[in-house]
């Protein structure tokens, strides 16, 4: 019997470890919520230590959103993805099939914790003299962007001045091609992500303005100085959603399912939301918007809705031969 007890005791042992290991979760994300992630993951891991004694190790991917996104369907493991476009988390639904198509219902604000807009980022003394977007299309001005085929964010811009055009007296589509080909004419390198388009900006010195996500300028200024750019805020811009969702086929394979979805909806409680706020992403909770208010200024926005929807948006301008695409080719033949 003694012999029998021994011969188990490694087993039991094992046994015992396994029941106490550390939860893993993977989120897999754009890049340039690198900071903000690095503040509420440690917010988040004392939370939930303290209501369950577990602790929760985060791991972390960044890239461009869509690339990302691809990642996941290939069979990155992601528990969950915080990206910053619903299109790249429906694509996880519908080519992936590893969470369902309705996963934007199962949290508040379209799953979208906060929100940010795009802003422009230029040289100190706005040297070329940046105020809104049609200073992009001027001669002799350039702008660093990255590439809409594989960024959210060259995609919001894209659209933010796609839609700036449109609302100009005398606008129409035929008016906003152009003025979007215009702009890209000054677009010298495309980067696959914002925050390689801040890196040729900010290290390589490429550029007169570089247009990113409004939260991207306070890590920028972190990483680089405040007194290296100026943040212009342009007259109208797009609001970006910043959506989230747990991916079901992954954490029910793992058993991590409570972890991950507390994980997310952590983000809306008010320490989420301040951190948040703290990295100038702009927070749901009208409280907490409040105390930061003065760090967010009031900027006319329109929303992807309002450009048909994320869908629509991609087959009319993001699809392979779309008119992104249409506007990059001709482009290329005038250079």
């Amino acid at each position: 019997m003694k012999t029998r007890l021994f011969a188990l005791l490694p087993a039991l042992l094992l046994s015992s470890h396994l029941v106490q290991a550390d939860a893993t979760l993977l989120n897999v994300s754009y890049d340039v919520m690198r900071d903000f992630y690095k503040d509420y993951n440690p917010a988040f891991q004392k939370y939930w230590k303290g209501k369950t004694g577990e602790k929760v190790v985060v791991q972390q991917s960044h890239g461009g959103s869509s690339p990302q996104a691809r990642s996941v369907i290939e069979g990155l493991q992601a528990d969950v993805v915080t990206m910053n476009q619903h299109s790249d988390i429906d694509a996880i639904a519908e080519r992936g099939k590893q969470l369902p198509t309705n996963w934007a219902t199962r949290l508040p604000n379209n799953a979208s914790p906060f929100t940010s807009l795009q802003v422009l980022i230029v040289r100190k003394g706005n040297p070329k003299g940046i105020k809104d977007w049609n200073d992009l299309t001027r001669p002799g001005v350039n702008v660093v962007i990255p590439n809409p085929k594989t960024a959210g964010n060259g995609r919001y811009t894209y659209l933010a001045a796609w839609g700036y055009a449109l609302k100009q007296p005398g606008g129409n589509e035929q008016k906003a091609r152009e003025f979007v080909a215009a702009l890209f004419r000054n677009v010298p390198v495309l980067d696959t992500g914002g925050r390689g388009a801040t890196t040729t900006f900010m290290q390589r010195n490429i550029g007169d303005v570089l247009v990113t996500f409004e939260n991207e300028a306070e890590m920028i200024a972190r990483e680089f100085g405040r007194g290296r750019f100026e943040v212009v805020y342009p007259s109208i811009s797009i609001e970006a959603e910043l959506p989230v969702s747990v991916v079901d086929k992954v954490v029910d394979k793992k058993g991590t399912r409570k972890q991950a979805e507390e994980y997310l909806k952590y983000l809306w409680s008010p320490e989420g939301q301040t951190v948040a706020a703290q990295n100038y992403l702009r927070p749901r909770d009208k409280a907490v918007f409040a105390k930061y208010a003065k760090q967010f200024p009031s900027v006319k926005l329109f929303t992807v809705n309002d450009l048909g929807g994320w869908k629509a948006i991609g087959q009319k301008h993001f699809n392979d031969r779309a008119i992104y695409d249409q506007i990059a080719a001709a482009n290329a033949k005038k250079k």
